[in-house]
């Protein structure tokens, strides 16, 4: 085609920014509770907002293992490796971010499902510019009872193998560390628990 949409190729443009999507296979999420649209709505000045767009990568698909480690907000060490086989879900988050105020209840509302329901998964939040101490001081103010690893200059967020440059992200890994979904922006519960089940179930 000669003549691209304006609107389409800035869309498109954006999204290779957002970290290299062709290697992601798109789902379509029939979520009541758009994440599109919860993506669209707020003051995102400052930083890279996502689109809402959820990915999800086929076993055979999927990357080398992700290889995160860091220090809690608590000050306490954390280290993928004492994980095995477990799926685990990896918020990047900050306090100063609107949609990831928007996304917490959310959130802690998915992690309190899966531990209700048994299931082997665990939650990390990456939280991002700003001091462990302020981090800790929301996480606290919102009851949020998952463990964040502090920003750290940066270093954690490097593990992420380029998959999280928007604000906030949602990575699910499946048991071998592996990046099996994405949700570039604000996630529902029901979408990330149909995320996370996908992935134990081996469906994704």
């Amino acid at each position: 085609m000669e003549h691209v949409d304006r609107r389409t190729a800035l869309r498109w443009g954006a999204v290779a920014m957002a970290g290299g999507l062709a290697t992601f296979a798109a789902a379509c999420s029939s979520d009541p509770n758009s994440v599109a649209d919860q993506a669209r709505s707020g003051d995102r000045k400052g930083y890279v907002a996502g689109d809402g767009s959820i990915e999800q990568v086929p076993a055979a698909d999927r990357g080398e293992p992700v290889r995160l480690s860091g220090t809690t907000l608590e000050g306490k060490p954390w280290d993928i490796a004492d994980r095995a086989g477990t799926v685990l879900v990896v918020n990047v988050w900050g306090s100063w971010c609107p949609p990831c105020i928007e996304e917490t209840p959310a959130l802690q509302k998915a992690w309190e499902s899966v531990r209700a329901k048994g299931k082997k998964v665990e939650f990390i939040g990456l939280d991002k510019l700003e001091s462990p101490e302020t981090g800790l001081a929301f996480q606290t103010a919102n009851k949020v009872t998952y463990p964040s690893l502090a920003f750290d200059g940066g270093v954690p967020l490097l593990a992420l193998q380029g998959k999280a440059s928007a604000t906030p992200t949602t990575l699910v890994l499946d048991g071998e560390g592996r990046i099996a979904a994405r949700v570039s922006g604000p996630v529902s519960t029901t979408t990330l628990l149909g995320l996370v089940d996908d992935v134990l179930t081996g469906k994704a």
